[in-house]
């Protein structure tokens, strides 16, 4: 292999793979039912949020049975995570993975905690999912007038 190839190979290759590659933390913190707070190996904190869900908004049914949800599932827990952008507050969104690899968001959807969040997700599955808890009436679903998140916050 060349020196230009192995260069080529390098930026076309290797970089997008660090650029979205794991980050182990600590769980310390539990802000909503879709933001989380970790502490990093260099002891400093970073506030999550998750991505492809959007849980009930503070003052909306259901938004504290969301945050002891996410609590249960990850307080004080070691997690990895992705960062797959950055909100316009600056937060990381990140894919949170825990025990033995479940993947939070689709966790808090089927437990009926969340709404897929299709306006920022391609994973139709996450939106199977959610027609399963509907179906089911788990969680938020069996508030019949429950309200998406992202309406809630226009009305306000």
């Amino acid at each position: 292999m060349t020196t230009t190839s192995k260069i080529l190979y390098l930026t076309f290759f290797l970089l997008p793979l660090l650029a979205y590659s794991q980050v182990t933390a600590k769980v310390v913190g539990i802000k909503d039912g879709d933001t989380i707070v970790v502490l990093l190996k260099n002891k400093t904190q970073q506030t999550l949020r998750l991505a492809e869900v959007d849980c009930p908004e503070n003052g909306q049914a259901f938004a504290r049975n969301a945050k002891q949800f996410t609590s249960d599932a990850v307080f004080r827990k070691e997690i990895t995570y992705i960062e797959t952008d950055r909100d316009r507050w600056g937060r990381i969104i990140a894919k949170v993975y825990y025990d033995d690899n479940l993947y939070l968001s689709a966790e808090i959807i089927k437990a009926g905690m969340g709404w897929w969040y299709y306006r920022y997700s391609d994973d139709e599955s996450l939106g199977d999912l959610e027609n399963d808890a509907k179906t089911n009436n788990r969680g938020l679903w069996q508030d019949s007038n429950a309200i998406a998140p992202w309406e809630f916050r226009k009305l306000k």
